[in-house]
């Protein structure tokens, strides 16, 4: 048998920028500074981080900008042997833990508008995917995940309900895409960082990455 070297692992990040009654949004800045942090503090073994993508906050509009980030990926893509991962940020300014989201659904109801005006209501994220009570799981293992961060200190829960906004919108189509593609896909939900600091949060992300990586 011979030897293999470590999985070649590029992570792709996502935040979005500040939407309704969240003026600073703290996964704008977070990936923002990702690659400055990453890049100070080291990656396993096999690991790259990818692309760092602030997005609008909102779903119909900024669909075209989703998906045109999401193919990037796959030109960035070197070897047949690399595992490409998503990982999208949220933030759910009612919760004081780290939420890894399950799974999305087909289903797009707003309870505001998104910052593009955008206020659907009861209608299917993909239409070619029939109705709203369609949903998509991630394949990575949040179970292991979840043991893996919580080992490291980290107050964090699995959830299986990422809303009806523009969160679940984008999961939702990322899924999807991640499916159809052979890629993987995980959206997180974080707190404010007026309930957990913005160190403390960039420590979580890049733990995050050696979480998601040791289950590939």
């Amino acid at each position: 048998m011979g030897s293999e070297g470590p999985k070649a692992v590029t992570i792709h990040i996502n935040g979005f920028k500040k939407f309704q009654g969240i003026a600073e949004n703290p996964t704008e800045t977070v990936v923002n500074n990702l690659k400055a942090y990453v890049e100070r503090r080291g990656l396993p073994a096999g690991v790259t981080l990818g692309s760092s993508t602030v997005l609008e906050a909102a779903g119909d509009g900024a669909l075209p900008t989703l998906l045109k980030t999401l193919e990037s990926s796959i030109s960035q893509t070197n070897t047949n042997n690399e595992q490409v991962i998503w990982i999208h940020l949220g933030v759910n300014s009612g919760s004081s833990k780290f939420a890894l989201e399950r799974q999305a659904v087909n289903e797009a109801t707003f309870l505001c508008p998104d910052q593009l005006g955008w206020q659907p209501q009861q209608i299917p994220v993909v239409l070619e995917d029939g109705g709203i009570s369609r949903s998509r799981q991630t394949s990575l293992s949040t179970e292991a995940i979840l043991k893996f961060l919580k080992k490291k200190g980290f107050d964090v829960v699995i959830s299986d309900d990422a809303g009806r906004f523009v969160c679940n919108y984008v999961y939702y189509h990322s899924l999807r895409f991640a499916e159809q593609k052979g890629h993987k896909s995980l959206f997180v939900h974080v707190p404010l960082f007026s309930t957990i600091d913005e160190d403390t949060q960039m420590q979580f992300v890049a733990t995050l990455f050696e979480a998601v990586a040791s289950t590939c």
